[in-house]
Protein backbone atom coordinates (compact mmCIF):
# COMPACT_ATOMS: atom_id res chain seq x y z
CA UNK A 1 0.00 0.00 0.00
CA UNK A 2 0.95 3.94 -0.90
CA UNK A 3 2.43 6.38 1.96
CA UNK A 4 -0.21 8.87 1.29
CA UNK A 5 0.68 12.31 3.03
CA UNK A 6 -1.84 15.32 2.01
CA UNK A 7 -0.36 19.04 3.01
CA UNK A 8 -3.28 21.60 3.31
CA UNK A 9 -4.80 24.39 5.11
CA UNK A 10 -7.83 25.36 7.29
CA UNK A 11 -9.06 27.92 4.26
CA UNK A 12 -8.30 25.31 0.94
CA UNK A 13 -11.24 24.25 -0.51
CA UNK A 14 -8.76 21.71 -2.42
CA UNK A 15 -7.41 20.13 0.69
CA UNK A 16 -10.64 19.32 1.55
CA UNK A 17 -11.95 18.11 -1.94
CA UNK A 18 -8.76 16.05 -1.95
CA UNK A 19 -9.13 14.42 1.59
CA UNK A 20 -12.89 13.75 1.03
CA UNK A 21 -11.57 11.99 -2.11
CA UNK A 22 -9.17 9.85 -0.03
CA UNK A 23 -11.86 8.89 2.60
CA UNK A 24 -14.16 7.66 -0.53
CA UNK A 25 -11.55 5.92 -1.86
CA UNK A 26 -10.69 4.34 1.47
CA UNK A 27 -7.07 5.22 0.94
CA UNK A 28 -5.15 5.57 4.64
CA UNK A 29 -3.36 9.30 4.10
CA UNK A 30 -1.41 11.98 6.62
CA UNK A 31 -2.64 15.42 6.69
CA UNK A 32 -0.20 18.15 7.70
CA UNK A 33 -1.58 21.44 8.24
CA UNK A 34 1.02 23.98 7.37
CA UNK A 35 -1.26 26.50 9.02
CA UNK A 36 -1.22 24.65 12.66
CA UNK A 37 2.46 23.05 11.95
CA UNK A 38 5.06 24.79 11.37
CA UNK A 39 7.53 21.49 10.96
CA UNK A 40 5.37 20.64 8.09
CA UNK A 41 5.38 23.91 6.66
CA UNK A 42 9.02 23.78 6.27
CA UNK A 43 8.63 20.34 5.02
CA UNK A 44 6.90 21.97 2.26
CA UNK A 45 9.16 24.79 1.57
CA UNK A 46 11.82 22.40 1.12
CA UNK A 47 10.51 20.48 -1.64
CA UNK A 48 10.12 23.76 -2.82
CA UNK A 49 5.97 24.74 -2.64
CA UNK A 50 4.64 27.50 -1.12
CA UNK A 51 1.25 26.21 -1.70
CA UNK A 52 -1.41 23.42 -0.81
CA UNK A 53 -2.94 21.11 -1.59
CA UNK A 54 0.36 19.11 -1.95
CA UNK A 55 -0.22 15.35 -2.59
CA UNK A 56 2.94 12.82 -1.87
CA UNK A 57 2.53 9.24 -2.88
CA UNK A 58 4.95 7.06 -1.91
CA UNK A 59 7.87 9.26 -4.08
CA UNK A 60 5.67 11.45 -6.42
CA UNK A 61 4.35 14.77 -5.45
CA UNK A 62 1.18 16.28 -6.93
CA UNK A 63 0.46 19.72 -6.75
CA UNK A 64 -3.05 20.78 -6.34
CA UNK A 65 -6.07 18.02 -6.41
CA UNK A 66 -5.22 16.49 -9.69
CA UNK A 67 -8.03 13.69 -9.38
CA UNK A 68 -6.60 11.79 -12.82
CA UNK A 69 -2.94 11.71 -11.39
CA UNK A 70 -3.41 10.43 -8.19
CA UNK A 71 -5.56 7.43 -9.43
CA UNK A 72 -3.05 6.66 -11.67
CA UNK A 73 -0.44 6.47 -8.41
CA UNK A 74 -3.01 4.80 -6.28
CA UNK A 75 -3.43 1.92 -8.47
Amino acid sequence: MSKVTVYTSNTCPYCTMAKDYLKEREVEFEEKNVQTDKEARNELMAMGYTGVPVICVDDEQIVGFDKNRLDELLK
